[in-house]
Protein backbone atom coordinates (compact mmCIF):
# COMPACT_ATOMS: atom_id res chain seq x y z
CA UNK A 1 0.00 0.00 0.00
CA UNK A 2 2.82 2.25 0.58
CA UNK A 3 3.91 1.51 -2.64
CA UNK A 4 1.21 2.44 -4.46
CA UNK A 5 0.59 5.46 -2.21
CA UNK A 6 3.77 6.48 -3.56
CA UNK A 7 3.90 5.88 -7.12
CA UNK A 8 0.00 7.90 -6.86
CA UNK A 9 1.63 10.98 -5.05
CA UNK A 10 4.32 11.48 -7.94
CA UNK A 11 1.88 10.78 -10.67
CA UNK A 12 -0.26 13.47 -8.92
CA UNK A 13 2.47 15.69 -8.55
CA UNK A 14 3.47 15.58 -12.28
CA UNK A 15 0.22 16.18 -13.28
CA UNK A 16 0.30 19.30 -10.99
CA UNK A 17 3.38 20.01 -13.16
CA UNK A 18 2.40 20.42 -16.32
CA UNK A 19 -1.18 21.73 -15.28
CA UNK A 20 0.98 24.55 -13.72
CA UNK A 21 2.96 24.77 -16.89
CA UNK A 22 -0.44 25.37 -18.73
CA UNK A 23 -1.65 27.76 -16.78
CA UNK A 24 1.45 29.87 -16.76
CA UNK A 25 1.37 29.76 -20.74
CA UNK A 26 -2.41 30.82 -20.54
CA UNK A 27 -4.45 31.07 -23.85
CA UNK A 28 -2.06 29.77 -26.76
CA UNK A 29 -3.71 31.81 -29.53
CA UNK A 30 -1.67 34.82 -27.27
CA UNK A 31 1.45 35.54 -28.34
CA UNK A 32 4.01 34.73 -25.45
CA UNK A 33 5.60 36.76 -23.13
CA UNK A 34 9.23 36.90 -23.37
CA UNK A 35 11.99 37.82 -21.01
CA UNK A 36 13.09 40.35 -22.88
CA UNK A 37 9.89 41.89 -22.54
CA UNK A 38 9.69 41.65 -19.11
CA UNK A 39 13.65 43.01 -18.52
CA UNK A 40 12.81 46.09 -20.33
CA UNK A 41 8.64 46.76 -19.47
CA UNK A 42 8.48 45.32 -15.87
CA UNK A 43 11.99 46.66 -14.55
CA UNK A 44 10.44 47.45 -11.42
CA UNK A 45 9.55 43.96 -10.58
CA UNK A 46 12.83 42.61 -11.78
CA UNK A 47 15.39 45.09 -9.62
CA UNK A 48 12.76 44.03 -6.68
CA UNK A 49 13.85 40.09 -7.73
CA UNK A 50 16.96 41.01 -8.13
CA UNK A 51 17.85 43.02 -5.05
CA UNK A 52 15.69 40.34 -2.56
CA UNK A 53 16.96 37.54 -4.53
CA UNK A 54 20.67 38.95 -4.10
CA UNK A 55 21.79 38.49 -7.38
CA UNK A 56 21.96 41.54 -10.35
CA UNK A 57 20.86 39.45 -13.01
CA UNK A 58 18.30 41.80 -15.32
CA UNK A 59 17.67 38.72 -17.49
CA UNK A 60 17.84 35.33 -14.97
CA UNK A 61 15.21 38.15 -12.66
CA UNK A 62 12.96 38.16 -15.61
CA UNK A 63 12.93 34.49 -16.42
CA UNK A 64 12.39 33.81 -13.08
CA UNK A 65 9.21 35.99 -12.77
CA UNK A 66 8.33 34.47 -16.00
CA UNK A 67 8.58 31.38 -14.15
CA UNK A 68 6.38 31.72 -11.60
CA UNK A 69 3.26 33.66 -13.65
CA UNK A 70 4.29 37.06 -11.72
CA UNK A 71 4.79 35.90 -8.25
CA UNK A 72 7.53 38.18 -7.06
CA UNK A 73 8.27 36.19 -3.79
CA UNK A 74 8.65 32.92 -5.81
CA UNK A 75 10.41 34.29 -8.56
CA UNK A 76 12.84 35.84 -5.76
CA UNK A 77 12.90 32.18 -4.12
CA UNK A 78 13.92 30.80 -7.56
CA UNK A 79 16.60 32.91 -8.12
CA UNK A 80 18.25 32.71 -4.12
CA UNK A 81 18.24 28.84 -5.07
CA UNK A 82 19.93 29.14 -8.35
CA UNK A 83 22.48 31.96 -6.84
CA UNK A 84 23.42 28.99 -4.43
CA UNK A 85 24.86 27.10 -7.62
CA UNK A 86 26.90 30.01 -8.64
CA UNK A 87 30.98 29.67 -8.03
CA UNK A 88 32.27 32.61 -6.11
CA UNK A 89 35.82 33.81 -7.22
CA UNK A 90 36.43 36.90 -5.02
CA UNK A 91 34.67 40.11 -3.78
CA UNK A 92 34.82 43.42 -5.53
CA UNK A 93 35.77 46.98 -4.25
CA UNK A 94 32.96 49.29 -2.58
CA UNK A 95 30.78 50.84 -4.99
CA UNK A 96 31.54 54.64 -4.89
CA UNK A 97 27.48 56.05 -4.87
CA UNK A 98 29.22 60.46 -4.60
CA UNK A 99 30.72 58.90 -7.82
CA UNK A 100 27.08 58.09 -9.83
CA UNK A 101 25.70 59.14 -12.82
CA UNK A 102 22.50 60.17 -11.45
CA UNK A 103 19.56 59.03 -13.18
CA UNK A 104 16.91 60.69 -10.26
CA UNK A 105 17.70 62.79 -6.83
CA UNK A 106 15.84 64.19 -5.14
CA UNK A 107 15.98 66.20 -1.26
CA UNK A 108 12.90 66.29 0.56
CA UNK A 109 15.42 68.28 3.35
CA UNK A 110 17.07 70.93 1.38
CA UNK A 111 15.34 72.40 -1.45
CA UNK A 112 18.64 73.89 -3.40
CA UNK A 113 20.55 71.12 -2.38
CA UNK A 114 23.90 71.44 -3.75
CA UNK A 115 23.76 69.46 -7.40
CA UNK A 116 20.20 70.42 -7.40
CA UNK A 117 17.07 68.15 -7.49
CA UNK A 118 16.85 65.67 -10.20
CA UNK A 119 12.93 64.14 -10.53
CA UNK A 120 14.24 61.40 -13.26
CA UNK A 121 11.36 59.03 -13.79
CA UNK A 122 9.13 58.79 -11.02
CA UNK A 123 5.38 58.36 -10.25
CA UNK A 124 5.62 61.25 -7.82
CA UNK A 125 4.03 63.54 -9.92
CA UNK A 126 1.92 61.18 -11.75
CA UNK A 127 -2.49 61.41 -11.49
CA UNK A 128 -2.36 58.02 -11.12
CA UNK A 129 -5.14 57.66 -13.85
CA UNK A 130 -5.69 54.21 -15.76
CA UNK A 131 -4.05 55.07 -19.11
CA UNK A 132 -6.17 52.83 -21.44
CA UNK A 133 -4.13 53.48 -24.80
CA UNK A 134 -1.79 51.19 -23.26
CA UNK A 135 -4.30 48.69 -24.01
CA UNK A 136 -3.67 48.52 -27.51
CA UNK A 137 -0.17 47.57 -28.31
CA UNK A 138 0.81 49.25 -31.54
CA UNK A 139 4.03 48.32 -32.92
CA UNK A 140 7.31 49.41 -31.22
CA UNK A 141 7.86 53.83 -31.90
CA UNK A 142 11.26 55.25 -31.52
CA UNK A 143 12.32 55.40 -27.86
CA UNK A 144 12.41 59.04 -26.88
CA UNK A 145 15.09 59.44 -23.67
CA UNK A 146 14.37 62.55 -21.76
CA UNK A 147 17.43 63.25 -20.43
CA UNK A 148 20.70 61.79 -20.34
CA UNK A 149 22.45 60.96 -16.56
CA UNK A 150 24.74 63.42 -14.52
CA UNK A 151 27.80 62.55 -15.04
CA UNK A 152 29.43 65.08 -13.06
CA UNK A 153 29.99 63.85 -8.99
CA UNK A 154 26.97 65.30 -7.63
CA UNK A 155 27.71 66.50 -3.82
CA UNK A 156 26.49 64.01 -0.96
CA UNK A 157 23.53 65.06 2.02
CA UNK A 158 26.67 64.88 4.09
CA UNK A 159 28.48 67.70 2.12
CA UNK A 160 26.18 69.81 2.95
CA UNK A 161 26.40 69.54 7.07
CA UNK A 162 30.44 69.29 6.27
CA UNK A 163 31.13 72.95 7.75
CA UNK A 164 28.74 72.49 10.83
CA UNK A 165 28.89 68.80 11.73
CA UNK A 166 25.61 68.57 12.38
CA UNK A 167 25.81 65.36 10.80
CA UNK A 168 26.86 62.74 12.91
CA UNK A 169 30.18 61.17 11.46
CA UNK A 170 30.33 57.47 9.95
CA UNK A 171 33.89 55.40 11.21
CA UNK A 172 36.60 56.28 8.52
CA UNK A 173 37.31 53.10 6.08
CA UNK A 174 40.67 51.65 6.97
CA UNK A 175 43.18 49.13 5.67
CA UNK A 176 42.87 46.90 9.43
CA UNK A 177 39.24 46.79 8.88
CA UNK A 178 37.06 43.81 9.70
CA UNK A 179 35.81 41.44 6.63
CA UNK A 180 31.74 42.65 6.81
CA UNK A 181 29.82 40.03 7.38
CA UNK A 182 28.50 37.53 5.11
CA UNK A 183 25.10 36.55 5.32
CA UNK A 184 24.48 34.30 2.44
CA UNK A 185 27.38 31.73 4.34
CA UNK A 186 26.90 32.71 7.83
CA UNK A 187 24.39 32.01 9.83
CA UNK A 188 22.23 35.11 11.48
CA UNK A 189 23.70 35.82 14.71
CA UNK A 190 22.96 38.64 17.47
CA UNK A 191 23.47 40.61 18.82
CA UNK A 192 24.00 41.76 15.46
CA UNK A 193 26.66 44.30 13.43
CA UNK A 194 25.00 47.12 11.32
CA UNK A 195 26.88 45.23 8.76
CA UNK A 196 24.46 42.41 9.48
CA UNK A 197 21.53 44.41 9.87
CA UNK A 198 22.13 46.02 6.63
CA UNK A 199 22.45 43.03 4.55
CA UNK A 200 19.49 41.66 6.14
CA UNK A 201 17.43 44.39 5.61
CA UNK A 202 18.83 44.74 1.68
CA UNK A 203 17.38 41.07 1.28
CA UNK A 204 14.44 41.58 3.65
CA UNK A 205 10.82 41.68 2.02
CA UNK A 206 9.90 45.73 0.65
CA UNK A 207 6.37 45.37 1.96
CA UNK A 208 6.94 43.87 5.57
CA UNK A 209 9.68 46.79 5.80
CA UNK A 210 7.42 49.14 4.78
CA UNK A 211 5.31 47.97 7.29
CA UNK A 212 7.59 48.70 9.72
CA UNK A 213 8.89 52.44 8.58
CA UNK A 214 5.50 53.01 8.64
CA UNK A 215 4.23 51.69 12.10
CA UNK A 216 7.51 53.65 13.20
CA UNK A 217 6.55 57.17 12.18
CA UNK A 218 3.14 56.26 13.13
CA UNK A 219 4.01 55.88 17.05
CA UNK A 220 5.09 52.61 16.91
CA UNK A 221 8.45 53.70 17.06
CA UNK A 222 10.87 56.33 17.46
CA UNK A 223 11.64 57.65 14.36
CA UNK A 224 9.89 59.92 12.46
CA UNK A 225 12.48 60.82 9.72
CA UNK A 226 13.21 63.75 6.71
CA UNK A 227 14.48 62.30 3.34
CA UNK A 228 17.94 63.98 3.34
CA UNK A 229 18.53 62.51 0.08
CA UNK A 230 17.54 59.58 -2.44
CA UNK A 231 19.64 59.23 -5.92
CA UNK A 232 19.31 56.65 -8.25
CA UNK A 233 22.25 56.34 -10.89
CA UNK A 234 25.09 54.11 -12.72
CA UNK A 235 27.99 53.08 -10.49
CA UNK A 236 30.72 51.67 -11.77
CA UNK A 237 31.84 48.27 -10.13
CA UNK A 238 35.79 47.48 -9.71
CA UNK A 239 37.09 44.30 -8.96
CA UNK A 240 40.94 43.62 -7.94
CA UNK A 241 42.63 40.40 -9.59
CA UNK A 242 45.39 38.82 -7.60
CA UNK A 243 47.68 38.56 -10.60
CA UNK A 244 47.26 42.90 -11.14
CA UNK A 245 47.59 44.00 -7.77
CA UNK A 246 45.00 46.93 -8.94
CA UNK A 247 41.39 47.51 -9.37
CA UNK A 248 39.86 46.96 -12.45
CA UNK A 249 36.18 48.69 -13.75
CA UNK A 250 34.39 45.42 -14.48
CA UNK A 251 30.92 47.03 -15.36
CA UNK A 252 27.95 49.23 -13.91
CA UNK A 253 25.11 48.50 -12.13
CA UNK A 254 21.96 50.80 -11.64
CA UNK A 255 21.24 50.88 -7.82
CA UNK A 256 19.19 53.78 -5.27
CA UNK A 257 20.70 55.07 -2.12
CA UNK A 258 18.48 56.95 0.43
CA UNK A 259 19.80 58.55 3.70
CA UNK A 260 16.98 59.41 5.76
CA UNK A 261 17.72 62.49 8.65
CA UNK A 262 16.71 62.29 12.74
CA UNK A 263 16.91 64.97 14.77
CA UNK A 264 18.98 64.04 18.22
CA UNK A 265 18.58 65.98 21.58
CA UNK A 266 22.50 64.85 22.53
CA UNK A 267 24.09 62.80 25.36
CA UNK A 268 26.36 63.46 27.45
CA UNK A 269 29.36 61.87 25.28
CA UNK A 270 27.65 63.19 22.04
CA UNK A 271 26.44 66.86 21.15
CA UNK A 272 22.93 67.88 19.58
CA UNK A 273 23.19 66.79 16.01
CA UNK A 274 21.28 64.89 12.83
CA UNK A 275 21.74 61.54 13.24
CA UNK A 276 20.75 59.14 9.70
CA UNK A 277 19.61 55.48 8.67
CA UNK A 278 20.72 54.31 5.36
CA UNK A 279 19.36 52.17 2.75
CA UNK A 280 21.13 50.85 -0.77
CA UNK A 281 19.18 48.06 -3.15
CA UNK A 282 19.54 47.23 -6.42
CA UNK A 283 17.90 48.50 -9.52
CA UNK A 284 15.36 51.85 -9.40
CA UNK A 285 13.60 50.73 -6.23
CA UNK A 286 12.80 53.83 -3.88
CA UNK A 287 10.24 52.63 -1.64
CA UNK A 288 12.68 49.76 -0.80
CA UNK A 289 15.06 52.04 -0.01
CA UNK A 290 13.80 54.51 2.32
CA UNK A 291 12.23 52.30 4.25
CA UNK A 292 15.51 50.28 4.81
CA UNK A 293 16.57 53.64 5.97
CA UNK A 294 13.96 54.08 8.20
CA UNK A 295 14.17 50.90 9.52
CA UNK A 296 17.83 50.63 9.45
CA UNK A 297 17.49 53.85 11.81
CA UNK A 298 15.46 52.51 14.43
CA UNK A 299 17.72 49.57 14.74
CA UNK A 300 20.16 52.31 15.88
CA UNK A 301 18.44 52.97 19.12
CA UNK A 302 21.29 51.63 21.40
CA UNK A 303 23.92 54.14 19.68
CA UNK A 304 21.92 56.88 20.81
CA UNK A 305 20.94 56.13 24.19
CA UNK A 306 16.81 56.02 22.65
CA UNK A 307 14.68 53.06 24.73
CA UNK A 308 13.99 49.95 22.36
CA UNK A 309 10.91 49.09 23.79
CA UNK A 310 8.92 48.77 20.00
CA UNK A 311 9.37 46.09 17.70
CA UNK A 312 10.79 47.72 14.49
CA UNK A 313 13.57 48.12 17.19
CA UNK A 314 13.88 45.16 17.64
CA UNK A 315 16.41 43.59 16.19
CA UNK A 316 15.76 39.91 16.09
CA UNK A 317 12.16 40.53 15.18
CA UNK A 318 13.19 42.73 12.51
CA UNK A 319 15.83 40.42 10.97
CA UNK A 320 13.86 36.90 11.46
CA UNK A 321 11.02 37.62 10.26
CA UNK A 322 11.99 40.69 6.98
CA UNK A 323 13.35 37.51 4.52
CA UNK A 324 10.82 36.97 2.20
CA UNK A 325 11.80 33.69 1.37
CA UNK A 326 12.14 32.53 4.61
CA UNK A 327 8.79 33.37 5.96
CA UNK A 328 6.92 32.54 3.00
CA UNK A 329 8.28 29.10 3.10
CA UNK A 330 7.56 28.83 6.40
CA UNK A 331 3.96 29.58 5.45
CA UNK A 332 3.62 27.56 3.11
CA UNK A 333 5.02 24.29 4.20
CA UNK A 334 1.55 24.20 6.22
CA UNK A 335 0.12 22.76 2.85
CA UNK A 336 1.69 19.87 3.32
CA UNK A 337 0.94 16.76 4.97
CA UNK A 338 0.63 17.29 8.93
CA UNK A 339 -1.50 13.77 8.94
CA UNK A 340 0.12 12.51 12.22
CA UNK A 341 0.61 16.26 13.97
CA UNK A 342 -3.69 16.13 13.79
CA UNK A 343 -4.04 13.41 14.79
CA UNK A 344 -2.34 13.69 18.05
CA UNK A 345 -4.05 16.91 18.41
CA UNK A 346 -6.73 15.58 18.32
CA UNK A 347 -6.40 12.55 20.33
CA UNK A 348 -5.20 15.15 22.90
CA UNK A 349 -8.15 17.43 22.70
CA UNK A 350 -10.69 14.32 22.91
CA UNK A 351 -9.08 13.85 26.06
CA UNK A 352 -9.35 16.89 27.14
CA UNK A 353 -12.59 17.40 26.34
CA UNK A 354 -13.82 14.02 28.16
CA UNK A 355 -11.61 15.25 31.45
CA UNK A 356 -13.71 18.24 30.89
CA UNK A 357 -17.07 17.04 31.15
CA UNK A 358 -16.25 14.44 34.12
CA UNK A 359 -15.10 17.22 36.00
CA UNK A 360 -18.13 19.01 35.41
CA UNK A 361 -20.47 16.45 36.33
CA UNK A 362 -18.19 15.63 39.43
CA UNK A 363 -18.96 19.28 40.20
CA UNK A 364 -22.73 19.35 39.19
CA UNK A 365 -24.01 15.47 40.33
CA UNK A 366 -27.53 16.95 40.33
CA UNK A 367 -27.09 18.17 36.73
CA UNK A 368 -28.80 14.79 35.26
CA UNK A 369 -31.70 15.42 37.35
CA UNK A 370 -32.21 18.85 35.77
CA UNK A 371 -31.63 17.86 32.86
CA UNK A 372 -34.64 15.58 33.11
CA UNK A 373 -36.66 18.07 34.67
CA UNK A 374 -36.57 19.95 32.06
CA UNK A 375 -37.51 17.58 29.48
Amino acid sequence: MAYVSVKGGERAISNAHQWLDEMRRGDASVPELTVEQIRHQMSLAVDRVMMEGSCYDPELAALAIKQARGDVTEAIFLVRAYRTTLQRFGATEPIKTPEMAVQRRVSAAFKDIPGGQILGPTFDYTHRLLNFDLCDAGPAGVAVKATEPVVEKMPTIASVFAHESLLEQTAAESDDAPEPYDLTREPMAFPAGRDQRLQALARGDEGFLLSLAYASQRGWGSTHPLCGEIRMGDVTVEFTPEELGFPIEIGEIVVTECQMISNFEGSADKPPQFTFGYGLTFGHNERKAMSMAIVDRALRHKEVGENGVHAVQDEEFVLYHSDNVEASGFVQHLKLPHYVDFQAQLQFVRRLCKEWREAREAATPDAGEFAEAAE
